[in-house]
């Protein structure tokens, strides 16, 4: 239990950590799904394909929405956006690196189940058992049938239990050609992205690090911000809510001692200090206008203020410049009485 405490701190310690621990979850589930579920080819020539390719597709597309959609940054990315530019200019290379970002862990999932997909051959033995070269695997001397008729049969090939076209060809010989020919497509799909992985690791800091980092440093403040800001506005509203409560009471209050009721005695609170969270901020439509102009400007990243120069440089923020100590000079006089 301890150690799954850990993983569970470990993957709640940056939003980096949390997504790949997210989607290494949807890995493992897509692996479990295509386990659990039950394969059925509909062995009709005009349908096999559909299927076949739309098992091996429709769900990586879907595994790869839903990756976006449980990513917590795809809301941020798309506000940074949308935002107007106000004082703060966006950075196209940092929307870029958030893009690319999700793109890349929201494709773990899909790849994963292209891979078991296509080495557990299933799909691509429905998809293209009428493609089955008959005249080098079949029997040449069968009597000779129809297109239609061959197309027929050849399409009960992954149905076993209603296959009939043994004088034709052999069930397990195209079975077992087929299932050869998608576990080497899979097996090159896993080399293909292993391979791209790698390059993408290991070259990308050979050309652009300094942008990298600039971006990715950029991504999160970007992240980090948005937090801050969220508590800060349910610290706001809280102090908000703690103000009008009190007052609410003290009304009652107020009006029970005019109607002559005998309340109890109020212990002494200490009310002051939730109104300076508030900051000056008391009625909803400031709220609202400060809400706004955080949305429609947002204030520029500099957080320097004018400061003198000295003999060492610049001067601290909002700091005198400080000068080395001049040893007191003393001086003595005398005086005489004659």
């Amino acid at each position: 239990m301890d150690k799954f405490r850990m993983i569970f701190q470990f993957f709640q310690s940056n939003q980096e950590s949390f997504m790949n621990g997210i989607c290494g979850i949807m890995a493992l589930a897509s692996t479990q799904m295509y386990s659990a579920f039950d394969f059925n080819c509909p062995c009709l020539p005009h349908y096999n394909m559909a299927y076949g390719l739309g098992i091996l597709l429709l769900p990586p597309f879907i595994l790869f929405l839903l990756g976006f959609v449980l990513n917590n940054n795809i809301s941020m990315l798309a506000e940074e956006w949308r935002r107007p530019q106000g004082q703060r200019g966006k950075d196209p290379a940092v929307l870029r690196y958030m893009f690319c970002s999700m793109a890349q862990r929201a494709m773990i999932a899909p790849a994963v189940w292209v891979s078991v997909t296509l080495l557990d051959g299933k799909c691509i033995t429905c998809a293209f058992c009428t493609s089955v070269p008959v005249e080098n695997l079949g029997n040449v001397s069968h009597p000779l049938l129809s297109q239609g008729e061959i197309q027929r049969v050849l399409a009960r090939i992954p149905c076993k239990d209603i296959y009939n076209g043994q004088e034709l060809i052999a069930n397990e010989v195209a079975v077992r050609y087929l299932r050869c020919i998608s576990q080497a497509l899979g097996w090159c799909f896993v080399l293909l992205m292993t391979t791209l992985a790698f390059l993408v690791r290991s070259l990308r800091p050979c050309f652009s690090q300094a942008a990298f980092l600039k971006s990715r440093y950029w991504s999160h403040y970007i992240d980090i911000e948005r937090k801050l800001f969220d508590e800060t506005c349910a610290e706001h509203a809280r102090s908000f809510a703690k103000v009008c409560i009190q007052q609410f009471f003290e009304g009652m209050s107020t009006d029970l001692v005019a109607a002559h009721c005998h309340l109890p005695r109020k212990a002494p609170e200490d009310a002051g200090e939730a109104s300076k969270k508030l900051l000056g901020i008391t009625d909803r439509g400031t709220m609202n206008m400060a809400l706004k102009s955080w949305h429609r400007c947002k204030p520029p990243l500099n957080l320097h203020s004018p400061a003198l120069p000295s003999g060492n440089g610049w001067v601290g923020e909002g700091q005198p410049p400080v000068h080395p100590s001049v040893p007191r000079r003393e001086t003595a006089s005398y005086y005489s009485l004659v």
